[in-house]
């Protein structure tokens, strides 16, 4: 199976229209082995058609001890499997000090060497994205940096995580940006969101959609009283038991339409995130290669005109109980 592609904006790069985020490879304890983790990565690495490319996402801060741990499996993994490093288009968020947005051009230019130099040499930063805009300074001055970084080399692409339609319109005027990022998913799904998207169509930007399956809940398979003892998505308000709860909602009725379809939840979230434009690339999590497998065959999932009206009056009608952060963070979002 090879997946349909996408350009990467502003480039002549052929990009899978799913790609693999690696975050709970390592933001967890213990750590996914090498091994398991290796043979996940590898098999979206191995859909990529001829020329092709699928991204990889990660950050600087992707992991407990230490915080690089995930770029730092990176460098192991494309060490150890070289031939594989021309079919990934390495993503990585930065830009952070003790968890807080920083985006002077010191501390973006320390967040990209430090992260390069966590891969090791075997691989290289293909795209940065700040991880979070920082309101000390302007987003004009922001991309500004990051323009400065590429021109020295430092990366390819630049990336805006988290940013609102008119930061991204602002951001856009300056410089080429490549890709925004975002979650969307039938729970994430609001009229800010679909600003973000309309005005990455207009601009000629990607979208890359994180967390389509609601960090696992929009699958069935996760409930909140199964979570371990420091899984952040305890702190998380819409996975409280009342809310949950409530939530149960739609994960039904995904659930009776990905079996009239005869997919998994997971891939109906993930093919419904996909047909929201040809720029929109949706970004789901795995650690285990079965889970890739399946994650990543849903691109290949055709919604038929009536499907796709059906999901959308499902998600337009269902109200989501609780925020996507805890409320400390909630002011970080789409800025």
């Amino acid at each position: 199976m090879i997946i349909p592609t996408t350009n990467l904006a502003g480039s002549d790069v052929k990009l899978g229209k799913v790609a693999h985020g690696l975050m709970l490879m390592t933001w967890r304890n213990p750590v996914i082995d090498d091994e398991t983790a290796f043979e996940a990565i590898k098999a979206g690495l191995d859909l990529a058609g001829t020329g092709d490319k699928i991204m990889l996402n990660s950050g600087e801060f992707y992991g407990i001890d230490p915080p690089t741990a995930n770029l730092e499996l990176l460098s192991r993994f494309f060490a150890k499997f070289p031939e594989y490093r021309d079919r990934a288009l390495l993503s990585v968020k930065g830009g952070l000090v003790n968890m807080k947005p920083d985006s002077s051009l010191e501390n973006l230019r320390r967040s990209v060497v430090d992260s390069n130099k966590a891969l090791g040499g075997s691989k290289k930063i293909d795209l940065f994205e700040p991880a979070r805009i920082d309101s000390k300074h302007t987003i004009e001055e922001i991309v500004t940096s990051l323009k400065t970084l590429v021109d020295e080399g430092l990366f390819s692409y630049i990336g805006l995580s988290e940013v609102s339609a008119d930061t991204l319109r602002r951001a856009s005027k300056i410089t080429k940006i490549t890709v925004v990022e975002i979650e969307v998913s039938p729970w994430s799904y609001d009229s800010k969101t679909q600003e973000v998207i309309a005005a990455a169509k207009e601009l000629g930007v990607n979208v890359v959609a994180y967390s389509p399956l609601g960090r696992g809940f929009l699958t069935g398979a996760v409930k909140p009283e199964d979570l371990k003892e420091g899984d952040f998505r305890l702190h998380i308000p819409r996975f409280q038991a009342e809310a949950a709860a409530a939530n149960e909602k739609i994960v039904n009725e995904l659930s009776q339409l990905a079996k009239k379809k005869g997919v998994t939840n997971a891939q109906l979230c993930i093919a419904w995130v996909s047909s929201l434009g040809n720029h929109v690339i949706p970004l789901p999590g795995s650690s285990k290669a079965t889970r890739t497998s399946e994650n990543f065959a849903a691109a290949n999932i055709v919604l038929t005109p009536e499907e796709k009206k059906e999901l959308d009056d499902a998600v337009a009608s269902f109200v989501v109980v609780g925020d996507r952060y805890p409320e400390q963070l909630q002011g970080d979002l789409l800025k």
